[in-house]
C-alpha cells in the first residue's frame, strides 16, 4: 500500500503499532471471546447474543448483511469524512465544548495506512456500542445531536474492513476477519457466507481495544485502510473537503486534515470560516421552533421525539469596497485577507455571492437540489438513507419555515442592488423540492419590507418601481416606492416590481410643475440613455419648460438658448417661437430636435417667417416687428441675407405725403428717412418712407437687413437661365395676377432686362440657345423710379463704391458644352439707353478725351470716369463693338452717318458702312434718306452708288461713291443703292447683279 503521506512526502508517519501495540491492525486477540482482557462494554455477551440470534435465524444475518451493504454501498457512499464530521460535532455537543476534528493518514505495524480521526467532546459510551451494533439504533434520541439512525458509521466501511474506536473510556474495533471466523463455527452462516462472496455485516460484532485516543483528545476513530483504491479515496475526500459543511455543525469549531486547517467562528449574524489561512465570511439567517405533533404522526416512532425543527440559510459575502485598498482585495468571491470585521463590515457594506449548485443540507448533504442561490440546511425529514426527503405534512411545514428563512437572509442584504444575484435564478426548477422553495421563497419575499427606496425608506417588492439608474435622482420623491439606483433589471419582475418604461416615465412627469433645474436634470437622466426606437417616440412627448414660465409638450417645437444673453426686453410670443428655459437646456432636447435659439438661428425658424408672412395682415404688427427687429440686430443679419424678411410689416408714410398719418407697409416698400433715396424717387413711386422714430430706434444695418431702402438695392443672381430672362417680364405679369411677390421671377425687379436678355442672345446667335445660362447676373432695382432731373445726385452714388462695382461688371454667358462667351453687364448696358447724363444718353455720346468719334457723338458732360462707367464710347473699337452687338445702335449710327449736321473722321468713312450693313437686316432697318459721301458732306440717297468695281468710275454720272469694303451688295441692300457695275455704261449699256461678271 502506499506511503500514507501522499505524493509531496508530507503528514505523519508513525506506526499504529508503535503507539499502540496490542491495537487492531497488530493482533486482534480471540475471535470468539475477549481474549480475557478488559471489555468496559461488555463487548463478548453482546457478540453472544448476536451470533445466537443469526444462529437462530439465517433470515437475520442476511437481512443485516444487505441492510449493511445497502448503506455503505448506497446511501452512505462517499459520505466518509460528513459522518466523522457530524460524529465529532455530536460529540463536542454532548460535552458542552468546541469540537474539534484531527484527520491524519498514518503508517500502520504492518505497513499499511489507516485513517486517523480523532475529536474531542465526550467519549465513547455504552449507548454508542449500542448505536453502532444495532441497525437504526440511534443514542442520539434526545434529539441534540445530529445523527438519526445511528447507520452513519456505516460509511467507514467503503475504505475499511477493520474500524476500530479509541476512546479515553476504552475502545471496541470491528473486524471482517473475525465476523467470518465467528460464523465460521454455524454451518448454515458459513454457507450463506459463501453465497455471499465471503462479505459478513462487519459492524454487528465488536471485540474491546485497549488503546487511548490521541493526548487532547476524547475519541480516535481508525481506520485501516483495505487496498490503494482505499487510500485513493481518503486522499480525494480530504483534498476536496468542503469549509462550509461547518455551516450546518456549529458545535464544530476545527478540522485539521494533515496539517490544512479549517475553522469556524461565529460573529453575529455571520461566519467565518477559514481554510489554511483563507477566510471567507458567510452572512446567515436562523429560525428554530416546535414542531406540531400532528405533523409528526406519520414518522417513525424515534422520530417522533425529535420534535425541535431548524433552518439556516447562508450565502458568502464580501466587502463592498476592498478591504487591502487593492481592487477587490486579494481573495476570491466572499474570500478576505483577515478574520476580523472589517470597516466595511460595521456599516453594512458586504455583497453577497451567490452560489449556485446547492442541495439541501439536513444538515449534512442530501441530494435533493435546493434551486436557490444559497446554502440551506434545515430539518427536513429523511429517508433512512439520509439522502432524500420525502413528502408530507411536516416536510410541508419545514419548506414554509425555510422560504421565511431565506427572506430574511435576502432581506438582511437588500440594501445592494448586488442582492438580485439571490433571488431564484430563471428556468426549469431542477426538482419539485426546489420549484416549491422557490414558490415560497418568492412568496415571502413579496410579503416583507424588503426593497431600499431611493427616500431611505424599504417597500414590499410588488409595491416597488424601479428606472433607469440616472433618472432615480430627478425622479425620487416624485415616485412613491422608487428604488434607488442600481435596480433598474429585469430579476425583480418575479417579486411583482414594476419598472416604469421611458413612454411611462413621460406620462408621470406630464403636466408637473417643477423648476428648470429639476427638468434639466431629467432630461441629464435620459440622455446617459442609450434610446431606443420607442423612447426616442416616447420623448417626443416630454415635456419642456419656456423661458417665458410655459411648459409645452415635444421637444421638436423648442428652440435651445445659448449662452449669449437674449436682447433685453426680447418678447418672443408674437412669434410663436418656443424657446426652452436656459436653465432647463440640455443637449437631450436637441437629439429630440429641439434647435438652437440664437438670434441667427431664430430668424430662420420657420414660425418667423410665418409671423413676417402674416405681418402685414395681423391685428397687432408692432410686436412683431419689434421681435424680428430685435433678433436681426442681435444676430447681426446682413442686408439680403434673409430676402424675406423684406414683408415684414414696418410704419410708415407715403412718400408724397410726408405728413399723413403712418401707415403698415412692407418693409421692402420702405426708404430710411435717413437715406438719399425719398430725395431721388419720383412721387409716385410705389415706396413710403419708414416712420422716423422706429428709424431712430434702430442701427441703418439692422433696416436694410429686413428691406428697408437705405440706398438703391442690388440685385445679385447666380447661373440664370437665359430664357427665363428673356421671359422675365412674362413670368412678372404671371406673378402679379395670383399674387405672388415679384421677387419669385428671375430678374423681375430688373427693370427692361428681357431686353438685356434679348440682346445677349443675338450676341451668341451662331451658338445652340439650348442650355444658355448667365454664370451671375447683377442690377440695381428701381432705377427707373428716379426723377429726371435727381439724375446727377442718383448717379454720384451708382458710381461711387460698393455700386460702381455693378456698374463696372460685364457678363459671362455660358453654354451647355461649357464654353463661356463674354456679353455686356446688365446694369451698364440699361444705363447707357437712359436719358441720364443731361437729358442724353451714354451711348448717344463718346467719352470727352476721345477724337475718333469727334463729329459723329457729342462728348459726354460730366466726369469721364462717370461717362465711361454708363457706356459712352471711347473710341471706334468701342462703338464697332456696339453696334455689332446691338442692333439699335447700329441704326442709330447709320442715321448718324445721314446727319448734315454731324461730321466723320475721314479714316472712318471706308470702313463704317460696311461694319453697319454686317450687322444690320436690311428688312428690319429703313434706309437713310441722306447719305455720307465725305467728312463733311451727305448728299440724298438718290446721289450715291455703292462702290464695287473702282475701274467703272467713268459710270458714275454725277452719282457719289460710297465705300462697299469687302461685300458692296450688302451695303448697297442696307442703303438700298444700287452698285457702281449696275449703273450704264457712257455708251448705255449696263450689268447687273447677277452678270457673271
Amino acid at each position: 500500500m502506499s506511503d500514507p503521506s501522499g505524493a509531496d512526502g508530507s503528514g505523519p508517519t508513525d506506526p499504529v503499532g508503535a503507539a499502540d501495540p496490542s491495537g487492531a491492525v497488530a493482533a486482534r486477540g480471540d475471535a470468539g471471546s475477549s481474549g480475557g482482557g478488559a471489555d468496559p462494554f461488555g463487548t463478548a455477551a453482546r457478540r453472544d447474543a448476536i451470533r445466537a440470534a443469526w444462529a437462530a435465524s439465517p433470515t437475520r444475518f442476511r437481512e443485516d448483511a444487505n441492510a449493511e451493504e445497502d448503506l455503505y454501498l448506497g446511501g452512505y457512499a462517499d459520505r466518509l469524512l460528513v459522518e466523522l464530521a457530524q460524529n465529532a460535532a455530536d460529540a463536542a455537543a454532548r460535552a458542552g465544548v468546541p469540537g474539534r476534528l484531527r484527520l491524519r493518514l498514518v503508517s500502520t505495524v504492518d505497513g499499511g495506512v489507516a485513517l486517523s480521526a480523532a475529536n474531542t467532546g465526550e467519549p465513547l459510551t455504552a449507548a454508542g456500542i449500542d448505536a453502532l451494533t444495532s441497525l437504526r439504533a440511534s443514542a442520539k434520541r434526545d434529539g441534540a445531536g445530529i445523527g438519526r439512525f445511528g447507520v452513519g458509521f456505516a460509511a467507514v466501511l467503503a475504505v475499511s474492513d477493520e474500524p476500530q474506536l479509541r476512546s479515553t473510556r476504552g475502545g471496541v474495533r470491528f473486524s471482517a476477519v473475525d465476523t467470518t471466523a465467528v460464523v465460521a463455527d454455524v454451518p448454515h452462516l458459513a454457507e450463506e457466507a459463501r453465497h455471499r462472496g465471503g462479505r459478513v455485516p462487519v459492524l454487528r460484532l465488536a471485540w474491546p481495544v485497549d488503546a487511548a485516543p490521541p493526548d487532547g483528545y476524547a475519541t480516535e476513530v481508525l481506520l485501516p485502510l483495505r487496498d490503494d483504491a482505499a487510500l485513493a479515496e481518503v486522499r480525494t475526500r480530504l483534498a476536496d473537503f468542503d469549509p462550509a459543511l461547518l455551516l450546518g455543525l456549529p458545535q464544530l469549531s476545527t478540522v485539521d486534515m494533515d496539517g490544512r486547517v479549517v475553522t469556524r467562528a461565529a460573529e453575529g449574524t455571520d461566519v467565518l470560516l477559514t481554510d489554511d489561512g483563507r477566510a471567507q465570511r458567510w452572512r446567515t439567517a436562523t429560525a428554530a421552533g416546535i414542531v406540531p405533533a400532528e405533523l409528526l404522526a406519520d414518522r417513525p416512532v424515534e422520530e417522533r421525539a425529535r420534535t425541535d425543527w431548524s433552518v439556516l440559510a447562508a450565502v458568502p459575502i464580501r466587502p463592498a469596497e476592498p478591504v487591502d485598498g487593492s481592487p477587490g482585495g486579494t481573495g476570491g468571491p466572499g474570500e478576505r485577507t483577515d478574520r476580523g470585521p472589517s470597516a466595511a463590515a460595521d456599516a453594512g457594506g458586504w455583497l453577497p455571492v451567490p452560489v449556485s449548485g446547492q442541495v439541501v443540507h439536513a444538515p449534512t448533504p442530501t441530494d435533493e437540489p435546493v434551486g436557490l442561490p444559497v446554502r440551506l440546511i434545515a430539518s427536513f425529514p429523511l429517508t433512512a438513507s439520509r439522502r432524500t426527503i420525502p413528502a408530507g405534512p411536516l416536510t410541508d411545514f419545514v419548506l414554509d419555515r425555510c422560504a421565511a428563512v431565506y427572506a430574511e437572509l435576502v432581506a438582511g442584504l437588500a440594501g445592494t442592488p448586488a442582492v438580485r444575484g439571490l433571488l431564484p435564478p430563471a428556468g426549469f426548477p431542477p426538482g419539485p423540492l426546489a420549484d416549491a422553495l422557490r414558490t415560497a421563497g418568492l412568496a415571502a419575499l413579496r410579503e416583507r419590507d424588503l426593497l431600499p427606496t431611493a427616500d431611505g425608506g424599504r417597500t414590499r417588492p410588488d409595491r416597488a418601481v424601479a428606472v433607469p439608474d440616472p433618472l432615480v435622482p430627478a425622479l425620487t420623491g416624485l415616485l412613491a416606492d422608487l428604488l434607488p439606483a442600481g435596480w433598474w433589471h429585469r430579476d425583480l419582475a418575479a417579486l411583482g416590481t414594476r419598472r416604469l418604461e421611458t413612454a411611462e416615465i413621460v406620462a408621470v412627469v406630464t403636466g408637473l410643475h417643477r423648476p428648470a433645474g429639476w427638468w434639466h436634470d431629467l432630461y441629464a437622466g435620459f440622455g446617459a440613455l442609450t434610446l431606443e426606437t420607442a423612447d426616442r417616440e416616447a420623448l417626443a412627448a416630454l415635456p419642456v419648460p419656456l423661458a417665458d414660465g410655459r411648459t409645452v409638450t415635444g421637444p421638436a417645437r423648442v428652440l435651445l438658448p445659448d449662452d449669449t444673453p437674449p436682447p433685453a426686453g426680447l418678447d418672443l410670443n408674437p412669434l410663436g417661437l418656443l424657446v426652452a428655459d436656459p436653465d432647463a437646456a440640455h443637449p437631450l432636447l436637441a437629439r429630440l430636435g429641439a434647435r438652437p435659439a440664437t438670434p441667427s438661428d431664430l430668424l430662420r425658424d420657420e414660425r418667423v417667417r410665418a409671423a413676417v408672412d402674416d405681418s402685414l395682415d395681423a391685428e397687432e404688427p408692432a410686436p412683431v416687428a419689434a421681435a424680428v427687429l430685435a433678433l436681426v440686430e442681435a444676430a447681426g443679419t446682413a442686408p439680403g441675407e434673409l430676402p424675406w424678411l423684406s414683408d415684414l410689416a414696418l410704419p410708415g408714410r407715403p412718400l408724397d405725403d410726408p405728413d399723413a398719418e403712418p401707415d403698415w407697409y412692407p418693409a421692402g416698400e420702405l426708404l430710411s428717412p435717413a437715406g438719399p433715396l425719398p430725395d431721388l424717387f419720383v412721387p409716385d413711386a410705389p415706396f413710403g418712407v419708414l416712420d422716423g422714430d422706429l428709424a431712430d430706434r434702430y442701427r441703418p444695418g439692422t433696416l436694410a437687413a429686413v428691406g428697408v431702402l437705405t440706398s438703391f438695392e442690388v440685385v445679385d443672381e447666380h447661373d440664370v437661365d437665359l430664357v427665363d430672362l428673356t421671359r422675365a417680364a412674362d413670368l412678372a405679369g404671371a406673378a402679379d395676377l395670383v399674387g405672388a411677390a415679384d421677387g419669385d421671377a428671375v430678374g423681375a425687379d430688373l427693370v427692361e432686362v428681357d431686353r438685356w436678355a434679348a440682346a445677349v442672345e443675338r450676341i451668341a446667335a451662331d451658338v445652340d440657345p439650348v442650355g444658355l445660362r448667365i454664370d451671375r447676373l447683377r442690377g440695381i432695382r428701381d432705377l427707373d423710379l428716379v426723377r429726371p432731373d435727381r439724375w446727377p445726385a442718383a448717379l454720384a452714388l451708382l458710381t461711387a463704391p460698393p455700386l460702381a462695382a455693378v456698374l463696372a461688371a460685364d457678363g459671362t454667358l455660358r453654354t451647355a458644352a461649357g464654353e463661356a462667351i463674354p456679353v455686356p453687364g446688365y446694369q451698364r448696358w440699361w444705363l447707357a439707353r437712359q436719358p441720364v447724363l443731361d437729358g442724353r444718353r451714354p451711348i448717344d455720346t463718346r467719352l470727352p478725351g476721345d477724337s475718333e468719334l469727334a463729329g459723329l457723338y457729342d462728348p459726354a458732360p460730366g466726369p469721364a470716369e462717370t461717362a465711361a462707367l454708363l457706356g459712352a464710347y471711347g473710341g471706334l473699337a468701342e462703338l464697332l463693338d456696339a453696334a455689332e452687338a446691338d442692333p439699335d445702335v447700329a441704326a442709330d449710327l447709320l442715321d448718324r452717318l445721314g446727319d448734315p449736321d454731324r461730321s466723320v473722321a475721314p479714316e472712318l468713312l471706308a470702313v463704317l458702312y460696311p461694319r453697319l450693313a454686317a450687322v444690320l437686316d436690311p428688312e428690319q432697318v429703313p434706309p437713310p434718306a441722306r447719305i455720307r459721301v465725305a467728312p463733311d458732306r451727305t448728299v440724298p440717297a438718290a446721289d450715291a452708288v455703292v462702290l464695287d468695281r473702282p475701274w467703272l468710275l467713268d459710270r458714275l454720272a454725277g452719282r457719289h461713291p460710297v465705300p462697299g469694303g469687302g461685300d458692296p451688295v450688302a451695303v448697297a441692300d442696307l442703303l438700298d443703292l444700287p452698285l457702281l457695275s449696275e449703273l450704264p455704261e457712257p455708251n448705255g449699256s449696263a450689268s447687273s447683279r447677277t452678270d457673271p461678271e
